[in-house]
């Protein structure tokens, strides 16, 4: 999460998360913004909300959809988001009520994205930063977002972060050579 926000926030952003993905997959209910609900997480914000599955000692996705830009305020992108990666992702099957015991929800609070700046595409080699930037990689209607743990969390380098940021975005590896492809972070 963001220096902007605390552990608290975090934890109450989680359990909301969690309660609305129970409530949505066992009611077909939304859950309401709570009424303790603190004013900054009531400020627009981007977020992803991710699920896993653990069964045994294997940990596999389940759903992960977000808001990459701050279009809705954040405690209300938590509920929508949650609600999409549970049963919305077209990746994987809608999430079940026997499913429930196995999810685990983590979720990502975004900073607004921002153009990076940079004179060739080598440059990009120094400019991001494996486990602090996300990236979205952009080519015409062409978009890929990956969050900044997904590189940490399968070892990736630099160089194989923006290829796969570009395979994300339907675009072929060396499509971040190509300076018609752009990058946000």
């Amino acid at each position: 999460m963001s220096n902007a926000y605390s552990d608290n926030d975090g934890n109450f952003l989680v359990k909301l998360a969690r309660k609305t993905v129970d409530a949505y997959v066992t009611q077909k209910r939304k859950s309401k913004i709570p009424d303790d609900t603190p004013g900054h997480l009531r400020e627009k914000s981007g977020v992803f909300v991710t699920l896993n599955s653990i069964v045994g000692n294997r940990v596999s996705l389940r759903g992960c959809i977000g808001r990459p830009y701050p279009s809705q305020p954040l405690v209300e992108a938590v509920i929508d988001s949650s609600i999409d990666s549970a049963v919305n992702d077209p990746r994987f099957p809608p999430v079940t009520p026997k499913d429930l015991d196995t999810i685990i929800v983590d979720l990502s609070v975004l900073t607004p994205p921002k153009m990076i700046e940079y004179s060739k595409p080598e440059d990009l080699l120094n400019l991001v930063k494996v486990g602090r930037d996300g990236l979205i990689a952009i080519r015409g209607m062409r978009r890929g977002l990956l969050l900044p743990q997904v590189p940490v969390d399968w070892k990736w380098n630099t160089l194989e972060y923006l290829e796969h940021t570009c395979n994300k975005a339907g675009l072929p590896l060396h499509a971040w050579k190509d300076p018609e492809t752009e990058f946000m972070s």
